[in-house]
């Protein structure tokens, strides 16, 4: 559904997105990551036909961008990180004139304001709605017209943990519908839990992709974290389990004490992302 080849984007001097090339199938939810300044929001322009690349190929749909920008167009929604409401309009006003440029049922728009949750606040002026409340405002009008991709910029920031869930529960609904979803998000978690697949991007490169679950699998350190009390104070002491030295120190501590507590530590996206860029997420 999203074919990258080669992108590149410069300004002037400064390489934003270097030979960056992806593939992502139809009905994915597919994480875009990258701590600041990797070349997300750059890509995501490019897809999105707000910039010309430099070089490089971009199709969308087997439409190439920009040179068939308004076919492609009718087939995305984008879900941006910052909100551009009619403030004094409701928020079923809101959609209903997104509704009429699309030419779709004004039914249509209640089953979406129903979808995100916001029926009981269908008709009060989007001035009084919460931030929570005016992203999913921004989430129902992007999906109005059931795009075939929709592009995802920090979808639940500003949601509480129950409108977070809806949001999630949502996108995997968008999924098995046939949707693929391109995602950025700051959250982890969110990476783990609903992402296919997850591009990991490093001042303007690809670093890796892969599957959530197969980057931990493969960047997961195999670590315990030993916990004992001796004279009246508590111990703890991390053992890597691929270091025999440190195996056979373990080994000892577990003959020779009888109030240890062993623990295995969890390896988290956090964890892989850091390791391969460098950073953590900010």
């Amino acid at each position: 559904m999203i074919q990258i080849d080669n992108l590149n984007v410069r300004f002037g001097d400064f390489v934003a997105v270097d030979q960056l090339s992806i593939n992502v199938p139809a009905g994915q939810i597919f994480g875009f990551l990258g701590p600041n300044g990797a070349g997300k929001t750059t890509t995501v322009r490019v897809l999105t036909g707000v910039l010309r690349p430099t070089s490089g190929k971009v199709l969308i749909a087997g439409h190439p961008i920009p040179s068939q920008l308004e076919k492609v167009k009718e087939l995305c929604g984008y879900v941006p990180d910052t909100e551009d409401h009619f403030e004094e309009l409701s928020g079923r006003e809101n959609l209903k004139i997104f509704a009429s440029l699309y030419r779709l049922p004004i039914g249509r728009v209640d089953d979406v304001l129903a979808r995100l949750e916001l029926s009981e606040a269908a008709n009060l002026a989007v001035s009084r709605y919460s931030k929570g409340m005016r992203k999913k405002l921004m989430i129902a009008r992007e999906i109005l017209h059931r795009p075939k991709v929709l592009f995802c910029d920090e979808p639940t920031a500003n949601l509480d943990s129950h409108s977070t869930s809806v949001v999630r529960n949502l996108l995997m609904e968008l999924r098995g519908d046939g949707t693929t979803v391109f995602l950025t998000t700051h959250n982890m978690n969110e990476v783990e839990e609903i992402c296919d697949r997850v591009a990991i991007l490093s001042r303007g490169r690809l670093v890796d992709i892969d599957t959530p679950v197969a980057f931990m699998t493969r960047h997961a350190e195999r670590k315990v974290r030993v916990e004992r009390d001796h004279d009246g104070e508590q111990v703890r002491q991390l053992f890597d389990l691929d270091d025999l030295s440190a195996r056979s120190e373990l080994a000892a501590l577990i003959t020779s004490h009888s109030n240890l507590r062993v623990h295995s530590l969890d390896f988290r996206f956090e964890d892989v992302f850091r390791k391969l860029t460098g950073e953590t997420y900010r």
